[in-house]
């Protein structure tokens, strides 16, 4: 049976990081197709907004199905994407698009500060892991240094400020589908400002978003560094078996 599991995990690629093809498939292809092919002499509305759609979408499955995954995080951006479809071709008031988008990272952002009120944080599990951290590690350092009160009260600090990149995301996203989209859904003009939108929506939110999760991890070494006196290489769980 052990034999059968490590032939099944060996047959599994290695899932790797490929930003410009996630950049691509997911925002410029699905807005190159809303902007240009959206008019009655191209595609028309409907079949472009399918279009459009059916590349996050195909794009996320594969990855699923492909690295057999699960990525929460994923599975809310195919959410938010079919809901998006959903607004488009049941043409529905636009304002529900800007609520839409603000409500998923709207609902991460009080679901991570929630969790601060429990013994299982979210910061525990999008960013002090064992897929990234090596945490049996930390935790023995910071049992023999008696520095483990001081950690958790960052480690809670760390999360309101991932609670507050959560809820930034969603006043951006609310005000730049609300500034951008008005055309009635179902029409190519609704089409095309959705297309600007995905292309705004990188360098105005999701840039700004990673930069300030850079910061929070930054943030989270430096803490783990003090409390336990490890170095970086030493904390990465790439590093475990080292």
């Amino acid at each position: 049976m052990r034999d059968r599991t490590s032939m099944t995990e060996r047959s599994i690629p290695e899932h790797k990081p490929r930003p410009m093809i996630d950049l691509s498939v997911s925002i410029i292809i699905p807005s190159v197709i809303l902007m240009k092919f959206s008019g009655d002499d191209a595609l028309g509305a409907s079949a472009a907004l399918m279009l459009a759609l059916a590349f996050p979408i195909s794009w996320g499955l594969f990855e699923l199905f492909r690295y057999r995954k699960f990525n929460f995080i994923a599975l809310l951006g195919l959410v938010s994407v079919m809901l998006t479809g959903g607004i488009g071709l049941l043409q529905l008031d636009p304002q529900w698009l800007a609520v839409k988008e603000a409500a998923i990272p709207g609902l991460l952002g009080v679901a991570v500060l929630i969790s601060t009120y429990t013994p299982y944080p979210l910061i525990r599990t999008l960013l002090y892991n064992p897929s990234i951290i090596d945490i049996e590690k930390v935790q023995q350092k910071l049992d023999e240094y008696g520095t483990k009160a001081i950690f958790e009260k960052r480690l809670k600090n760390a999360t309101y400020w991932l609670s507050g990149t959560f809820l930034f995301s969603a006043v951006m996203n609310y005000v730049l589908a609300t500034i951008i989209v008005k055309s009635p859904a179902g029409s190519a003009a609704f089409n095309e400002e959705l297309g600007q939108m995905t292309l705004l929506s990188y360098p105005v939110i999701a840039i700004p978003s990673t930069l300030m999760m850079i910061a929070i991890f930054y943030f989270l070494w430096r803490t783990i560094q003090g409390s336990t006196g490890l170095a970086l290489e030493e904390v990465l769980a790439t590093n475990r078996s080292r």
